[in-house]
């Protein structure tokens, strides 16, 4: 939290980051690959709402908004402990995510494994 008693901004990157990390990039997905060799290319953050301390744990839901040859964005929606799935969420975001071969440091194209995965989570 912040001087005005809530979740600042980049404490709010982070929690996203973290919400995205388990969803991605464990072992048994299909884009576990994406763990060594991708690149955030935007992130967008919208306040809707306050959320403080006393909010937590927060919810935060994920989708695929875009999914393309090299890259995806993930669209995002937070709410507090207890806030009802429809209703207003307090933050708004989205990340540009691109494949990335590190070893040859330029964009990859998604494989088809990681492409079946991310189009179950499209809207």
């Amino acid at each position: 939290m912040d001087a005005f008693q809530h979740i600042n901004h980049a404490r709010m990157v982070t929690l996203l980051e973290e919400a995205r990390i388990p969803w991605l990039f464990l072992d048994d997905r299909p884009t576990v690959g994406l763990k060594t060799g991708c690149v955030l290319a935007d992130l967008r953050v919208q306040y809707k709402g306050q959320l403080r301390h006393e909010d937590s744990p927060l919810d935060v839901s994920m989708w695929v908004e875009r999914l393309r040859a090299v890259d995806f964005t993930v669209g995002y929606e937070v709410r507090g402990a207890g806030a009802a799935p429809d209703s207003p969420p307090a933050v708004i975001a989205s990340t540009q995510l691109a494949a990335f071969d590190i070893d040859t440091q330029r964009l990859r194209r998604l494989t088809t494994e990681e492409r079946d995965y991310l189009s179950l989570w499209q809207d």
